[in-house]
């Protein structure tokens, strides 16, 4: 056979193997649109025999194009004490259809709920019958895989009992000197800037960095201990994972998750050298007892109790994960905005810095006995995260058909929360819901609105984060730290623009100047 004749059957061979593979994709495609159609027909006649409107949907990317064509058609500036819309069509379709309504993502059937009595149905539903969706250990299992987060049942209940002991207060009272050491550092950091680069003794600088590198000292040593200078460099790769799997909006989208496109490349690459990582602080443990950290009670873990499918290296990797984004990020941008609002309003600054100083009294290290006498930065706090809470969307789904309530939720139906649409409602909040106002809360939460279950930022039900006590001690050391040393100020460079990809996070950064006191 001649070499033209070669190449040319070699030229058929792999013309015939790529039809062969355009033609199984489109039988796959095929397959899950009549199995999309079947399933999403029987989901949703139960809602609609409910009286449960929503947006008609497209074929396959349900309501997808008109949730982007709203966002990118949303024309409103945000105000600092203003409406926050990020998710406009949550607005938009509020209005239409009411506080309960059903919408798609691709697939993905759900139901938004914006109604305190079903909020309230689900805080006090203690049956694994309701848990969380499978989206997010699908299309979001690069990220999160099958830890706390993400499990249900058996081994949700193990991963739980595993982890929530390590952060009961009786340990974090024990990490506020852990606390306030990495504190002191962010103060020496900032105190050197003021003294090598300020212009009059101020500085004008993005804050969102040095408050992560506060977070994430915290967190490297809860979690790795002895190892922490080592499980430290994990976060920035974990941030990186973050920031690429919130680019762009394809939950829901049929198989995309499973495409080598760029996004899907970066983030493979990136868990393979987070679990490589993980795996390496884990395994140079073989056979230790000796540490006191949660990675070591993941490891005791994996090692007993209900698994599932798990390995005990996806048991070990997949909670680290859960723990670092939780652990790190959530606070950060809890203390980010925080920051911004202090700023914003000196006169909430004042009072909390009066507070602070008045308590410590000169005294160089802060306890907890301290920091439970400081009732107004609490007050700040919870104003912070009814305004910007760390997690903004409660999401959860119909195990087997439950019943909340009056409402029928069919197996396979997942439920939306969007906290900022209850913890911004004038229904329950007053006319200045939008405004930063702690003054609120000083009666609690009881006092501050109408229902309790219209404050929520810790999530609700058995599924409430188990670090939320670690999460508020963290965020008082913070805050007195700071105001205890510095005076903030806006900056002329700061723009508002809260964005939504995975958190609730300043599109641009926080601009602040900050001037040593």
């Amino acid at each position: 056979m001649n070499p033209a004749t070669q190449l040319g059957c070699k030229f058929l061979s792999m013309l015939q193997s790529m039809m062969f593979l355009l033609w199984s994709f489109l039988v796959i495609c095929l397959c899950y649109v009549a199995w999309w159609k079947h399933e999403s027909y029987k989901t949703n006649k139960l809602v609609r025999e409910q009286g449960i409107k929503g947006p008609p949907p497209s074929l396959l990317l349900g309501n997808i194009p008109e949730m982007e064509r709203m966002v990118s058609q949303n024309s409103e500036t945000p105000q600092i004490d203003g409406p926050l819309i990020v998710l406009p069509y949550l607005k938009h379709w509020t209005k239409n259809y009411g506080k309960l309504f059903k919408f798609a993502l691709g697939g993905i059937q759900l139901l938004y709920v914006n109604n305190l009595s079903i909020v309230r149905e689900i805080n006090i539903f203690t049956s694994f019958e309701l848990g969380k969706p499978a989206y997010l250990q699908n299309d979001r299992g690069v990220l999160l895989g099958k830890g706390l987060n993400t499990a249900n049942g058996d081994v949700w209940y193990h991963q739980r009992k595993t982890i929530a002991p390590q952060l009961y207060m009786n340990k974090v009272k024990d990490m506020v000197n852990l606390m306030v050491e990495s504190g002191s550092m962010l103060v020496k950091a900032w105190e050197k800037i003021i003294d090598t680069e300020s212009e009059g003794g101020i500085i004008d600088i993005v804050v969102d960095e040095h408050v992560r590198i506060f977070t994430t000292y915290i967190s490297s040593k809860i979690i790795f201990g002895s190892d922490h200078h080592k499980g430290i460099k994990v976060f920035p790769e974990c941030h990186e994972l973050l920031k690429a799997m919130g680019e762009t909006t394809t939950l829901g989208i049929p198989l995309l998750r499973f495409l080598p496109i760029e996004r899907n490349r970066k983030t493979w690459r990136l868990a393979k050298e987070i679990h490589g990582m993980i795996m390496d602080i884990a395994k140079e443990r073989s056979g230790s007892t000796s540490h006191q950290d949660l990675l070591q009670a993941i490891i005791e873990g994996s090692k007993n109790g209900e698994l599932g499918k798990l390995t005990e290296d996806e048991f070990i990797i997949d909670n680290c994960k859960n723990m670092i984004f939780g652990g790190y990020q959530s606070p950060a941008l809890a203390a980010i905005w925080g920051l911004m609002l202090l700023a914003s309003h000196p006169e909430w600054q004042d009072r909390a810095r009066f507070e602070v100083l008045e308590i410590c009294k000169g005294q160089q290290l802060l306890d907890y006995n301290m920091l439970s006498k400081m009732k107004v930065l609490k007050m700040v706090i919870q104003e912070v995260l009814r305004l910007y809470p760390g997690v903004t969307l409660v999401s959860r789904e119909a195990m087997q058909n439950v019943k909340l309530g009056e409402l029928k939720v069919p197996k396979g139906m997942d439920i939306w929360i969007w906290l900022p649409a209850l913890h911004r409602n004038p229904e329950y909040w007053g006319a200045d819901a939008d405004v930063f106002n702690p003054e609120r809360f000083t009666n609690g939460v009881a006092g501050a609105c109408k229902s309790s279950q219209a404050y929520i930022p810790f999530g609700l039900g058995a599924r409430v984060c188990p670090g939320q006590n670690l999460a508020l001690i963290e965020l008082k050391v913070f805050f007195a730290v700071i105001l205890s040393n510095f005076k903030l100020t806006i900056s002329p460079k700061y723009r508002h623009s809260p964005t939504y990809g995975l958190l609730l996070e300043p599109e641009h950064g926080v601009n602040l100047l900050i001037q040593k006191i």
